[in-house]
């Protein structure tokens, strides 16, 4: 690491601290925790760093995991304070998402790198298009299903956010949305449950990958790298309610297609990856 030009040392800062705004403003604007827009620049970071392939996208994700707890937390209390978060919801996915998390943080201990990568091409994948498309009526229903059915996809939330180092707004807005959810409450909902992902999430991945820390970074606990959440944590913590005010002030469709547009940009890059 120290024999890394001084010049590209700077434009990896420089990324950090722009990823680090860039996901404040989109917690609070839309609901995610920005571990979309995290993960691919924590691995590009890794890979300058020489950190070995097989550990590289785990140790962004767990990281990513890490650094989205305090814009998830900023955002929820101010969407809390507006009123839009939907208690009996958020409560019924509370405690499946947490076993969904716990599951995916199991399977981080053992499982290749190629399955994180598609996990995150698949998600990010669709939630691009989705996001290009700028649909507002996906509402299947105005009536939540049964108890065994809102705990699947609270299930599934938990344990695919797990794998791709998100706070699970990608998966949750969608969901509330089809279920009759307005758009607001949607946003509003998924910060709160970002909480419940990312703080057991970064447990998880901190001792899925304890027996790995001799192949990991220094200051990495396990999964988690140290000093990429003290880079991008402090300043996506700050800007997560100014992207929440955002959301109950202002039309988003062209952010929408920027975000949707680096979601697919970034699909494609893990794509030719493993190729």
């Amino acid at each position: 690491m120290l024999g890394i030009p001084l010049e590209q040392l700077l434009w990896l800062a420089a990324a950090l601290v722009v990823a680090g705004a860039v996901t404040g403003i989109l917690a609070g604007l839309f609901g995610v925790g920005g571990g979309a827009i995290i993960v691919p620049i924590l691995y590009q970071v890794f890979a300058v760093l020489d950190v070995p392939e097989a550990v590289r996208m785990p140790l962004s994700v767990g990281t990513s995991l890490a650094i989205i707890i305090p814009t998830c937390i900023a955002a929820y209390r101010t969407h809390r304070a507006k009123g839009a978060v939907d208690g009996p919801i958020l409560r019924q996915w509370a405690l499946p998402c947490l076993l969904g998390v716990a599951a995916g943080s199991f399977i981080a201990a053992f499982a290749p790198a190629w399955l994180f990568k598609i996990v995150f091409v698949t998600i990010a994948g669709l939630n691009g298009i989705l996001l290009l498309i700028g649909r507002r009526d996906w509402r299947l229903t105005d009536h939540l299903p049964g108890p065994s059915p809102m705990r699947g996809i609270g299930f599934a939330i938990g344990i695919f956010s797990a794998l791709m180092g998100i706070s699970g707004g990608m998966l949750s807005n969608i969901a509330l949305l089809t279920l009759g959810r307005t758009m607001q409450q949607a946003v509003a909902t998924s910060s709160g449950l970002g909480i419940v992902i990312s703080i057991p999430g970064t447990i998880g991945y901190m001792l899925a990958g304890w027996s790995k820390m001799a192949s990991l970074p220094p200051l990495s606990i396990g999964f988690v790298s140290l000093l990429g959440l003290a880079l991008l944590a402090p300043l996506s913590m700050l800007l997560a309610p100014f992207g929440a005010r955002l959301a109950h002030a202002i039309s988003k469709r062209r952010l929408e297609i920027a975000y949707g547009a680096y979601l697919l940009l970034a699909a494609a890059r893990f794509v030719i990856n493993m190729l």
